[in-house]
């Protein structure tokens, strides 16, 4: 079999590669045992904002205007809904951060997105005694059923292998890559914390960050908008609500934890009065760099060989640029941009 490229991982970062080679007629061949589990357990919101210290994420007008067409190009493609609206409140915990977001909102980088009036809280179920700054421009993407629906496209069409990449019988030349009887042009690595297992962009300062999520059934709550304090809650429907997220450094498996359990919990409930079960909790390791920006670029020795990874805790937004960055970068000689290049490291 002869291709343009192989890739291998298919979360955020692949799906996003692999549209980029679709929609220019690029042949492909995918590779993925389904071991990582960061995209599928994303709340995957997107959000033009760092609401932590009102300030604007980094290109985040250009992340969106590349992200959410190929969403929208992904949902005509599958037959299927990713794409879910939805404001984002932001509550405010005193006069001081309303006094913070007025200021932010004011800003010319912040003002298309930063809403300069307070909504007051009408909701009995939630404690927010100075209301909440809302945010526009909002959404979340279904990760899940994105990841699950994309591999099944690839699968009716023969381009997907659901099984572990064996590095060491990867062959390489100046001309072409050789993986079994595949032989292809290029090959991307796009597998997140898996990274650290290939042998060819190991040492790339990638920081593994765990993160776990709860879901949770609250029929009184009622809110059709994503509300963000300690912990985010981003409605699902059928008074279903995704609660987030943990950090943790030191165990990096995707089982879950009592004790994320119990930290998620905690700040819930200084966020919601009123009854709620949990009904599901998942976990994955995100794939998070020191300086928050995305690993991107080609290998020192051998090159037909890229990476996308990175992407952190705004894969959604930030995915579709940077695989649109990597493929001008391969097809076309246009540079990437030093902020993302992992050549910043050497």
């Amino acid at each position: 079999m002869q291709v343009d490229y192989i890739v291998v991982g298919i979360g955020l970062a692949g799906i996003s590669f692999c549209e980029q080679l679709r929609t220019n007629d690029k042949s492909f061949v995918v590779f993925d045992n389904g071991s990582q589990q960061s995209s599928t357990v994303a709340g995957g919101l997107y959000n033009p904002v760092v609401l932590k210290r009102f300030t604007s994420v980094w290109k985040s007008k250009e992340q969106l205007g590349i992200a959410l067409p190929m969403y929208h190009a992904l949902e005509a493609l599958l037959n299927i809904k990713l794409d879910y609206k939805i404001p984002v409140y932001r509550k405010f915990a005193s006069t001081e951060e309303q006094n913070n977001w007025f200021a932010a909102s004011d800003n010319p980088s912040l003002s298309e997105f930063l809403s300069d009036t307070i909504v007051k809280n009408t909701n009995a179920g939630i404690e927010a005694p100075f209301g909440f700054g809302e945010v526009f421009k909002t959404g979340r993407i279904d990760v899940k059923t994105l990841v699950n629906t994309y591999k099944d496209h690839l699968l009716k069409d023969h381009r997907f292998f659901e099984e572990g990449f064996d590095h060491n019988i990867l062959k390489t030349d100046p001309e072409a890559i050789q993986y079994k009887y595949i032989k292809a042009k290029y090959i991307v690595f796009s597998e997140g914390f898996g990274v650290r297992g290939n042998p060819f962009f190991k040492d790339l300062p990638l920081v593994p960050a765990k993160g776990e999520l709860l879901i949770i059934q609250a029929p009184e709550l009622k809110i059709d908008f994503v509300l963000k304090s300690a912990a985010f809650l981003i409605p699902l429907g059928d008074d279903l609500y995704i609660v987030g997220a943990t950090y943790e450094w030191k165990d990096l498996t995707n089982k879950i934890s009592q004790a994320a359990r119990e930290v998620l919990l905690e700040k819930l409930e200084k966020l919601i009065k009123c009854p709620f079960k949990v009904v599901d909790q998942v976990a994955g390791v995100r794939p998070t760099v020191k300086d928050r920006r995305p690993l991107v670029g080609r290998h020192n020795t051998h090159k037909n060989m890229f990476v996308l990874n990175g992407l952190g805790t705004r894969g959604v937004m930030i995915g579709p640029y940077v695989a649109q960055q990597l493929y001008n970068f391969i097809e076309n000689n246009v540079p990437l941009e030093k902020e993302i290049n992992i050549s910043r490291f050497r």
